[in-house]
């Protein structure tokens, strides 16, 4: 059924996007459930009524919920750490009524702390007299409030991901010398030597992946960047679309020149709209300079940009849901193989990587793969952006090498806590938590996380104070698995629930403990039999909990 689905949408593509159809018809009201819009997707697409209805009724921002909404409060747990968000939401409740106020995750002003989206934009750490000013100013002004200002550091003798911005002309020089005096053969060799792995936090290696795609018989294929990844924690592709946007598409380029493909997809999370502005900017940009379009730097190559708007989901970060969702199915995840590399989008070969993955290829092109690999260590080569909450003396973004000690990164990049920290969570909501006490023993690579039993993932850290209670925190990712689930199987949708009501309970009824061994058999069986890293992640932290923090939970269990 999913494949012919695939096939009717195949039939618009993606200049009469069906999802993206779906995202315009709820940017009047906040909601594209309602029969009229539902019945037109239907018939427009011929796909049927049940089918337009199970996508819109999933999203955060298309379904019936968030009808009339004006204000959104960030939920994420960077946000929830701080001890920001309650008060935010009593000075809201002041001069909106309650029916207008959604919640939303995140919105990657996990720097401040403070986070909130009105009138599509977002602010954060504001101070009491400020919210009258953002609530009542025109546009421009409240452009200004929202203007988000962080550190960015490099560890990196010469910085590489935050390295300034040349110019068009240069920036794209490399790219020139690769069409017409590189084939393909020789980028595979580089890409190869190179060592990248997947910085969304899989950690896959490019080239293999590269090269599925390349190999796959077909004539229409596509890049996807994945730009949809709402770790809370994790701003580093808001960081690279806002303030490094070439870094990405030139990346993306590259891709579609080395597999074959004629378009490249951005699908960038609603949560950040500066950073579909300035994609939108830097797209236009390449255009007028001869970059995407016909015959590319005089040679035969054709390659087009396009950017579809997500609308609310976190399990689009995952890369077979966020390819149903642009399909303008329900983003649910679909079983492999096969590999989107033989059946992506539209069921046609796609290379599908997050933008810090792109944000590399520059970096290949101008120091060539055995220097690139010589940054970093033997398995996880090349930089890696980490991002800092708001918890850090000096919070924000910083280059280092892959395998640059993590006590490094938090005592002399940021500077250290500005408040007692018991421990901090990397890698998302799916990441370890890490006892402050083992921060010295990590280096930030993808080996020493696994094997000391956390995740490095995207990169993103939340620092957990010593006053935040952990049987908390526990239940805070037990909840964000079940909101965030595509449903599709029983683990993640039901186990994550069940997780959630335990821990509810015993926090709320001092006579309940928790069986060890039952809550043990939970996670087991999450781990072991859910279908994708969501349901199968979320059992990391909370086995880390309960491992290393044994003394403050012990009154919630007993066994």
């Amino acid at each position: 059924m999913s494949k012919n689905l695939s096939a009717l949408s195949f039939r618009k593509e993606l200049d009469d996007n069906i999802f993206a159809r779906m995202v315009d018809a709820a940017a009047t009201t906040g909601s594209a459930e309602n029969q009229e819009t539902v019945r037109g997707l239907a018939e427009h697409h011929l796909v049927g009524d049940a089918i337009s209805l199970g996508a819109v009724s999933f999203y955060d921002f298309l379904k019936k919920e968030n009808e009339g909404k004006k204000v959104f409060v960030c939920n994420g747990s960077a946000c929830l750490c701080a001890g920001t968000q309650e008060v935010l939401k009593d000075r809201i409740a002041e001069k909106f009524p309650k029916e207008e106020i959604g919640h939303i995750c995140c919105l990657g002003r996990c720097h401040e702390a403070g986070a909130f989206q009105y009138g599509g934009r977002n602010f954060s750490g504001k101070e009491e007299g400020d919210l009258g000013e953002v609530f009542g100013c025109d546009q421009a002004s409240q452009a200004a409030h929202a203007k988000d200002v962080y550190h960015v550091g490099s560890a990196l003798e010469e910085p590489l991901l935050t390295a300034p911005f040349p110019g068009l002309d240069a920036y794209y020089q490399p790219l020139r010398a690769l069409f017409t005096g590189v084939d393909r053969d020789a980028l595979q060799a580089e890409l190869r030597e190179s060592g990248l792995r997947g910085r969304g936090g899989a950690g896959f290696p490019l080239h293999f992946k590269w090269q599925s795609c390349r190999e796959a018989p077909g004539e229409v294929k596509y890049i996807v960047c994945n730009a949809d990844e709402g770790d809370p924690g994790a701003y580093i592709d808001k960081y690279l679309m806002e303030e490094r946007p070439h870094s990405v598409l030139l990346g993306m380029i590259v891709a579609g020149w080395f597999a074959g493909a004629r378009t490249g997809v951005l699908y960038i999370r609603a949560e950040y709209p500066d950073s579909i502005i300035a994609i939108e900017r830097a797209i236009g940009e390449l255009k007028a300079a001869g970059w995407l379009g016909q015959g590319i730097a005089g040679t035969d190559f054709a390659f087009d940009l396009k950017i579809i708007q997500g609308a609310g989901a976190y399990i689009c970060g995952e890369e077979t849901a966020l390819l149903a969702s642009i399909e303008g199915q329900r983003p649910e995840v679909r079983v492999r193989p096969p590999f989107p590399t033989m059946e992506g989008l539209f069921r046609k070969p796609t290379i599908v990587n997050n933008v810090e993955t792109f944000a590399n290829l520059h970096a290949i092109l101008t120091l060539g793969g055995k220097a690139y690999a010589a940054i970093g260590t033997t398995q996880s080569t090349g930089p890696k952006l980490v991002s800092l909450d708001s918890l850090f003396n000096r919070p924000g973004i910083y280059e280092c090498a892959m395998g640059t000690p993590l006590q490094e990164v938090v005592e002399t990049l940021g500077q250290g806590f500005r408040v007692p920290v018991k421990a901090i969570q990397v890698g998302g909501p799916l990441g370890g938590i890490v006892p402050v006490d083992r921060i010295s023993t990590l280096t930030v690579d993808f080996e020493s996380f696994r094997n000391a039993g956390f995740l490095l993932g995207h990169g993103g850290v939340v620092s957990i104070p010593e006053s935040f209670p952990m049987i908390r925190y526990m239940a805070h990712m037990f909840e964000f698995c079940a909101a965030e689930s595509c449903g599709k199987c029983f683990p993640c949708r039901l186990g994550s629930t069940r997780g959630a009501e335990l821990i509810t309970k015993a926090m709320e009824d001092e006579g309940y403990r928790i069986d060890r061994e039952l809550i043990q058999d939970l996670l087991d069986t999450m781990e072991a039999t859910s279908l994708c890293a969501l349901g199968g992640g979320v059992p990391l932290p909370i086995k880390n909990a309960l491992q290393y923090f044994e003394p403050e939970l012990k009154a919630y269990f007993r066994n």
